[in-house]
């Protein structure tokens, strides 16, 4: 079992974070107790286990009891005490943004204890932090956030550059995991309410040809 740490603190409240977060989108679509559960659980550990598996150790998910407690106990807590179906929505993007800031810089953070260079543990980080949301959104029948047009990834992306300058800048890790943490979580709530977005494809939204539509 990981004794107890900063990273260890950080990691069980992103799980729980996007526990609750795969867990509201699954009783937003009607779901069952279990059905809601293992969104959640899914949505927590998913990202984890492929970052573990980048990194060639073991994943936490399955040899420590308390990631996967965590996870089911507050995927069962949201089924239960989930808020109005009309607020459904906007906790999901608010727990999801919270759970990309922690996943992204405890991801990043554990590649380079790794011994893996800032630019890959940068890229790991990412991947930890999309990989529950992705998912979810599967899951659930949703289009993966992280393909539509939101920043989303961008925001993450920065997150764990932030982590990494912190780490190489020997800052204390408690204070690095908040900061980066903050900073991805404001950067994906900001893009979320001013509406930013990467860029698109010129040309028709549903799949017409440009020339076709223009003559029609």
């Amino acid at each position: 079992m990981v004794p107890v740490s900063p990273l260890l603190v950080a990691d069980l409240v992103g799980i729980a974070v996007f526990a609750a977060s795969g867990a509201t989108a699954g009783v937003a679509k009607r779901l069952d107790l279990f059905g809601v559960v293992f969104v959640g659980f899914t949505a927590a550990l998913g990202g984890g286990i492929m970052r573990d598996v980048f990194v060639n150790v073991q994943p936490n998910a399955f040899v420590d009891w308390r990631y996967a407690v965590v996870a089911v106990l507050t995927a069962a807590a949201t089924f239960w005490l989930h808020p109005a179906v009309s607020r459904l929505r906007w906790t999901v993007l608010v727990l999801d943004a919270a759970g990309l800031g922690l996943f992204v810089v405890t991801g990043t953070l554990k590649a380079l204890d790794a011994g893996v260079p800032p630019i890959g543990a940068c890229i790991i980080g990412m991947i930890t932090g999309i990989g529950g949301g992705l998912a979810r959104d599967l899951l659930t029948g949703e289009i993966p956030t992280v393909l539509r047009r939101e920043i989303y990834a961008v925001a993450g992306l920065i997150g764990c550059a932030s982590v990494a300058a912190l780490d190489v800048a020997h800052v204390r890790r408690p204070i690095a995991i908040a900061l980066a943490a903050t900073l991805t979580f404001v950067l994906r709530m900001v893009a979320i309410r001013r509406n930013w977005s990467a860029p698109t494809p010129a040309g028709p939204s549903r799949g017409g040809h440009p020339d076709t539509d223009e003559h029609s």
